[in-house]
């Protein structure tokens, strides 16, 4: 009898072991995280988003330890690939890499999307897009006060193309038109390589969109210029005013983030945070330089930076977005 007991509670002290050592308690994971390949959900085809994460992603592996892989899935102007991060395991394996447009634009503009913003935690800002209007080179409009003073001459007559409605270069170029008072035409296409063409077509005038797209064409001297969505002249770039100068918004910046589904462990939150703080601060030129590259900005906030942020910019767009829709009617 002495040796059932002792071998019953030898048995109860390895099942005790096993659990505390297989099966670790949340607080013990997420001490241990990562242990596996962490995936970063893109809610579109390979293009701007992921080209403009992987300078991070890239660098911050080697601090995590295990590999950082993205995963693309695009439909529905990126609710499909929101959806899927919003409704996966809270475990720091499954993330989102994206900007606003999936993660506040499409919950206020398409209906029924299965989730909202408050599915995520912010985990860390990584940088932003330059945005701008151009016109073609053989544009009267050498200024943007010459695009002004035409628009009020003949409300309506000129046409700008964007990237979609309801879009970051929409709202931003929507902004811009209230506060100069002015009527143009928006010609909405499916993509901002679509917008490109049809303003080097001729087939509008104007386009609002982002400098990577851009850039090349300005460059070779068939796109002009007329003014950048920043705070503060560009380098490259240092003739062409900013809106804010010119007394304009700034508009909408379009950012480039890391969130995970909420209810992930806060340690594991602060873990990718500071691998990609760490790849910064020792890597910082090698970043910008590719950042400089993509026409990208180096914009990094921390997970409550980042959430204080992302709070503020969805009340300012939401009340945007219904004001548009009340005005488009």
């Amino acid at each position: 009898m002495r040796r059932n007991f002792q071998w019953m509670g030898g048995l109860a002290i390895l099942i005790l072991v096993l659990q505390v050592t297989v099966f670790p308690d949340d607080g013990r994971a997420a001490e241990s995280y990562p242990t596996q390949l962490i995936t970063v959900v893109i809610c579109y085809q390979p293009g701007s988003t992921d080209v403009s994460l992987r300078p991070f992603t890239e660098k911050m592996a080697s601090y995590l330890g295990q590999p950082i892989a993205f995963v693309y899935k695009p439909g529905a102007a990126g609710a499909t690939g929101a959806r899927f991060v919003a409704n996966s395991k809270p475990d720091g394996y499954t993330l989102i890499g994206g900007s606003q447009s999936p993660l506040i634009i499409a919950p206020l503009t398409k209906e029924d999307v299965g989730y909202s913003l408050d599915n995520f935690v912010p985990v860390v800002r990584l940088a932003n897009s330059v945005g701008l209007i151009a016109v073609r080179s053989d544009s009267p409009w050498k200024t943007l006060k010459d695009l002004v003073e035409d628009a009020r001459k003949s409300p309506g007559k000129i046409t700008f193309s964007t990237s979609g409605v309801f879009s970051s270069p929409h709202l931003k170029m929507a902004m811009f038109l209230k506060a100069a008072g002015v009527d143009l035409t928006h010609v909405p296409t499916t993509g901002s390589t679509p917008a490109m063409t049809a303003l080097l077509g001729g087939h509008v005038q104007v386009t609002s969109s982002a400098l990577n797209t851009l850039r090349p064409h300005i460059q070779s001297g068939a796109l002009r210029p007329l003014a950048f969505f920043e705070k503060t002249r560009l380098s490259d770039f240092p003739n062409v005013p900013t809106f804010l100068e010119l007394g304009y918004p700034e508009g909408f910046s379009v950012w480039y983030g890391i969130l995970a589904p909420k209810g992930t462990p806060q340690e594991v939150v602060n873990t990718i945070y500071n691998a990609a703080k760490k790849a910064i601060s020792e890597q910082k030129k090698e970043i910008e330089d590719r950042l400089n590259k993509l026409s990208l900005r180096l914009d990094f906030l921390s997970p409550q930076e980042f959430t204080k942020q992302i709070r503020e910019e969805s009340d300012e767009v939401k009340n945007f977005i219904k004001e548009l829709k009340t005005t488009s009617k």
